[in-house]
């Protein structure tokens, strides 16, 4: 068998498994994420949730442990961060086969899934500083036990301003020039080997999470298991990042949110 074949077949799974883990992780989320409710019972359709009544507010919520709520917020950003990674992921895997044609079929897949777990790690660590900042909000009543939208809308106009100006901001833009240049990004911070494959997984997670920070932040004011907002989230991030006008789009989505959240208050 030639090496080209063996090439597209290993590209072929590689974007199949990244393909099945997005499903998988979006599958988790509709179902509920382990929150007591299934997403479709957590998603409303408004432009303003804090006036919106809980719609069951004499419903009992189960106990839910801080690792469930990891685990909900960490899945729900591979479901959404994913499948933006992939062409970095695919295009590492291709460099290395070029650079390395003596590697066995079989031994390619693992710096691929090195760079991937990297990649993954950090957006671990933002679920545990979101898993935090949630409790937070719940615990001062600015956010719904129940629905996890915001109730409060100084704390919407808030996050929605603070979003839409970071869309804006250079910190944004110089960390979305990382994650819309696959090709300059290796070529910038190539590491040899399984190690250095999981640290350059490690640095592009973070310029990820540099970029779409405050992003996630939204979920506080439109619901934390919104389908919505979180498909609508998922959408620009991918937009963002590897559409040919993503920079100009996240520009436009920041001059969105600040007029947004400029109304919001009078609502």
């Amino acid at each position: 068998m030639t090496l080209e074949p063996l090439l597209r077949r290993e590209r072929t799974l590689i974007a199949a498994g990244l393909a099945t883990l997005t499903l998988l992780a979006w599958i988790y989320v509709w179902r509920g994420a382990g929150m007591g409710m299934s997403a479709l019972e957590m998603t409303y359709v408004t432009l303003f949730p804090h006036t919106t009544p809980e719609p069951m507010p004499d419903m009992v919520m189960p106990a839910i442990t801080w690792v469930t709520v990891i685990a909900m917020w960490w899945i729900m950003m591979i479901a959404m961060m994913l499948p933006s990674a992939a062409p970095l992921i695919l295009l590492y895997d291709r460099v290395l086969r070029h650079s390395k044609p003596q590697h066995s079929t079989s031994g390619a897949y693992v710096p691929a899934a090195f760079l991937a777990l990297g990649y993954l790690t950090v957006w671990l660590a933002f679920a545990i500083v979101a898993t935090g900042l949630q409790y937070a909000l719940q615990r001062a009543g600015l956010i719904s036990t129940m629905m996890l939208w915001s109730r409060n809308g100084l704390l919407s106009s808030l996050v929605l301003i603070s979003a839409g100006a970071y869309q804006l901001s250079p910190l944004k833009h110089t960390c979305l020039r990382h994650c819309r240049g696959p090709i300059h990004f290796l070529t910038q911070h190539w590491h040899p080997g399984r190690t250095g494959a999981l640290r350059m997984g490690f640095e592009h997670g973070a310029w990820c999470v540099g970029c779409c920070w405050m992003l996630m932040a939204l979920l506080f004011v439109g619901g934390v298991m919104n389908l919505v907002w979180i498909a609508l989230l998922a959408v620009l991030v991918l937009i963002e990042k590897i559409a040919p006008g993503g920079a100009l789009v996240s520009r436009i989505s920041g001059v969105v949110l600040i007029a947004w959240g400029i109304a919001t208050p009078f609502v």
